[in-house]
């Protein structure tokens, strides 16, 4: 249904794709994996138009050939895209969103017929099992509800046709059950004819979904294999290059310093006064369905919740007073935030101006002006320490993968030296070696004193990561876990609330 061949791909010095050859059958599922920095991005954005390949690539949909460089209406009908940075416009609504790609419901004298739109809409994002309130800008949404809307939009009008869905890391921000729907929805678009490209660094999603697999590295197509033939050693290595090992986790330390946070009778969104301390070297993990309210307590704690909110935090370790959580962005508290693209990364500036953006006060000469000597010498610094690939500090941020970019946002928090560092999904879009690398990093920090909250909907991290964990059921804390009572089945259950 899909093929591609003799793919290449070069930026400036850099070679980013090399002979890449793909083929998507009708009726599959088709999954492409590797490591950050392997290549996939830019295949998926050159199957979209977003980069044009070198001369020599070949290209066919459905039998028909069709030009990489160029995006026609049959083609745009035909393959559709979620891709892992959504492209959603967050000041509009989830209606205006899935008209921007497909277009409003009119009447014959041209009226928009708002009430179709509407029951669309909704009924789109029901199949998910998520109630919101598609009118409402985006900006109100969270990250996992913008996700739903993002896939929704690319499977408007999808029933019975024949064609290629990629889905580019659509599971990063999506609790368990809501990846059971996808994948429902998923195996539903396979089972109508068409083909689905499947993009993911999690291999326990290729072998619950995928019927075979391409693994890419260094911009080379590494090797297709079906599924069934593979195990996840056999497919770790072919993704690392070598014999590795998959699960090497440490089992978790608690906390053994003093109270570094104190949370009292939070309110915020669907928060219902919740509270909790944080223990410095402790690694907190707070999770929840969709909606439970868990996806904003990082931003509440930062001062970075656009919405009301009420209740009181302190930081024993400054101060005895207790802050209004309407004032706690005074307390500097840093935050890595869900929506890498959106919210972590300024696109325009270099790696060393996104790490260094919110240390600047710390950077001044005498007169005010930037130390640019001090400013470099940080940036390199925090590249090293946290293991940035990159061509320099002045390269562009959207240069490189989304795994690196995670380890700049990371690196902007960690310099601020706070007594907190706060993460929602730390781990989204990123590979299975990065992946590691995050959790090292971030138990390091735990290790010097520092307090993490890692809010979650990735069980792998909270069981790989967390000392304890709060569960979050419909605004409240319905469960606390610590230690080996920290299980996948302990979390879906407390999340389902079928315990």
């Amino acid at each position: 249904m899909l093929r591609v061949a003799g793919l290449s791909k070069r930026f400036g010095g850099t070679q980013a794709l090399t002979e890449v050859d793909l083929e998507v059958a009708q009726g599959e599922i088709h999954a492409l994996i590797g490591p950050n920095g392997s290549g996939k991005s830019t295949l998926i954005k050159i199957l979209a138009g977003y980069h044009h390949a070198e001369p020599g690539a070949v290209a066919e949909l459905d039998g028909e050939p069709f030009d990489l460089g160029q995006v026609t209406v049959s083609r745009h009908d035909r393959l559709r895209f979620v891709h892992q940075e959504l492209g959603l416009v967050g000041e509009l609504s989830a209606i205006d969103n899935l008209a921007l790609s497909r277009g409003f419901a009119r009447t014959a004298l041209g009226n928009i017929r708002w009430p179709e739109m509407e029951r669309r809409t909704t009924a789109l994002v029901e199949r998910f099992g998520l109630g919101i309130d598609v009118r409402r800008p985006l900006t109100t949404a969270t990250p996992v509800q913008r996700a739903v809307v993002a896939i929704a939009a690319a499977l408007q009008g999808w029933e019975g046709r024949r064609g290629v869905l990629v889905l580019d890391e659509p599971t990063a921000v999506l609790p368990p059950g809501e990846v059971a729907r996808l994948f429902d929805i998923v195996r539903e678009v396979r089972d109508a004819g068409a083909g689905v490209l499947y993009v993911s660094h999690r291999m326990d999603e290729i072998f619950a979904l995928a019927d075979r697999v391409t693994v890419v590295r260094g911009g080379r197509r590494i090797a297709t294999r079906p599924v069934a033939e593979l195990t996840p050693r056999s497919l770790a290595e072919l993704m690392a290059g070598e014999e590795t090992e998959t699960d090497h986790r440490p089992a978790p330390r608690p906390g053994t310093a003093g109270t570094v946070l104190e949370v009292r009778d939070l309110w915020a969104g669907p928060l219902r006064g919740i509270g909790f301390d944080l223990a410095g070297g402790e690694r907190l993990g707070i999770t929840g369905l969709v909606g439970s309210g868990h996806e904003i307590v990082p931003y509440v704690v930062c001062g970075a919740h656009s919405g009301r909110v009420s209740g009181r935090l302190r930081l024993p370790e400054r101060s005895e007073r207790w802050t209004d959580a309407r004032h706690v962005g005074g307390l500097g508290l840093p935050l890595v935030p869900a929506d890498r693209a959106g919210e972590g990364v300024i696109g325009d500036f270099s790696v060393g101006e996104n790490l260094t953006l919110p240390l600047l006060h710390r950077l001044r000469a005498r007169g005010g002006r930037l130390h640019r000597r001090r400013e470099a010498a940080l940036a390199e610094d925090w590249i090293q320490r946290v293991g940035v690939r990159t061509a320099g500090r002045g390269a562009r941020i959207t240069t490189l993968s989304g795994g690196n970019q995670q380890k700049v946002v990371m690196a902007r928090c960690l310099a601020q030296r706070t007594p907190v560092l706060a993460l929602c999904e730390p781990t989204a879009g990123v590979d299975i070696a990065t992946r590691l690398q995050l959790y090292d990093l971030i138990e390091r920090q735990a290790d010097e004193g520092m307090g993490v909250i890692v809010s979650s909907s990735d069980t792998q991290d909270l069981l790989a990561l967390c000392t304890r964990v709060l569960v979050v059921r419909d605004g409240r804390i319905v469960r606390e876990l610590s230690g080996r009572d920290i299980t996948e089945p302990a979390l879906v259950h407390a999340m389902e609330g079928t315990e």
